[in-house]
């Protein structure tokens, strides 16, 4: 079968392997469609292997079941599923709980939880093989689709839950970067919550389409973005601020429009900084109260919503298609900042 490997650090290419044979637990899975995303930009351009190499990528993944593992039984052949970004033990306590993100074996063994593309071989290919307590039925959702639930649903939907005892109906929530992860955001804010939503971003074809996911306000990412939040929220700054960008300016940004007792959640991987000051009287970052929180993956609860939300037609990604052979070139499209929404790769 054809995959998408990083055979060394910096380098993809499109490689013939043998299809995979499912152990008892896991299900062979005949992949429809398998997104690529900024945290496989980041895994393929690292100067040095964060993983065993060669590895298949692919954590953004849904497909068919082609084949059950010996003595496994709970899901049917042919059934269209969704395959979690995270596969932890499944022993401990957070696993049972479906808190594979917060894993106690790996914790003790890895800086973050391993899944597919992320340490064990990814959906970047025509078949992968997976646990099946990592599969989640889609019913009649189309799986060459709905591929990026896996991240880019259930990454903003995880953090959102988090602050749900913020987001009361008068309260106004802050979305910085309306790409990839903050387009499902808004989408998710609409769907679950009355709050006012405003959306910042540099890009005015992603705030243009912001609207149509659910903004109330648009702000241009620029000087005069902190102001312009002011402004709307009538001084009080907003109640939630989630940063899927990531990088020291905008999690000063951040900072700068939170509401006091608000919450900054910072989901993007941009490299960028948070200090905290502590000072008397209370100056500096972060303002009084604010509770700054750095999430990771999402739950079952997190997988199960957004499967439900995409059944409903309240969560739709928006997203490109490229076959699986054009993997390196759409790695190059995202790089560079050209791929609106979602990339899904089809084999």
């Amino acid at each position: 079968m054809k995959a998408v490997q990083l055979v060394a650090p910096q380098t993809l290419e499109v490689r013939e392997i043998p299809i995979p044979e499912p152990a008892a637990g896991e299900a062979l899975v005949r992949v429809a469609g398998a997104g690529m995303c900024g945290s496989d930009v980041h895994i393929v351009h690292a100067k040095e292997a964060v993983f065993k190499l060669p590895m298949t990528l692919g954590h953004e993944t849904a497909g068919y079941v082609e084949k059950l593992g010996p003595g496994t039984s709970g899901l049917e052949i042919g059934q269209a599923v969704l395959v979690a970004g995270i596969w932890g033990c499944g022993h401990c306590r957070a696993c049972v709980e479906g808190r594979e993100n917060a894993c106690e074996y790996w914790a003790r063994r890895s800086p973050i939880p391993l899944g597919p593309g992320l340490g064990f071989p990814g959906g970047m290919a025509q078949y992968m093989v997976a646990p099946t307590r990592a599969l989640f039925p889609l019913g009649d959702l189309d799986p060459a689709r709905v591929a990026p639930l896996a991240d880019a649903g259930v990454t903003p939907c995880h953090a959102i839950n988090l602050v749900r005892a913020h987001l009361r109906p008068d309260a106004s929530v802050v979305v910085i970067g309306a790409g990839g992860l903050g387009h499902m955001a808004l989408q998710i804010l609409r769907a679950t919550t009355a709050c006012r939503t405003i959306a910042i971003d540099s890009d005015a074809g992603r705030l243009s389409a912001a609207k149509g996911h659910g903004a109330d306000d648009v702000v241009v990412s620029d000087a005069s973005a902190a102001a312009a939040v002011t402004e709307l929220t009538a001084g009080r700054g907003a109640q939630v601020v989630f940063d899927f960008v990531g990088v020291s300016a905008t999690l000063a940004l951040a900072n700068d429009v939170v509401a006091t007792y608000g919450a900054v959640v910072a989901v993007g991987l941009g490299g960028g900084s948070f200090t905290l000051v502590a000072d008397a009287p209370p100056v500096g970052r972060p303002k009084w109260g604010v509770t700054l929180i750095r999430p990771y993956g999402a739950t079952s609860r997190d997988l199960f919503e957004v499967v439900g939300l995409a059944q409903r037609g309240k969560l739709e990604a928006v997203i490109e298609t490229h076959p699986l052979s054009e993997a390196p070139a759409v790695l190059a499209s995202l790089t560079a900042g050209r791929v609106r929404g979602r990339a899904v790769l089809i084999p």
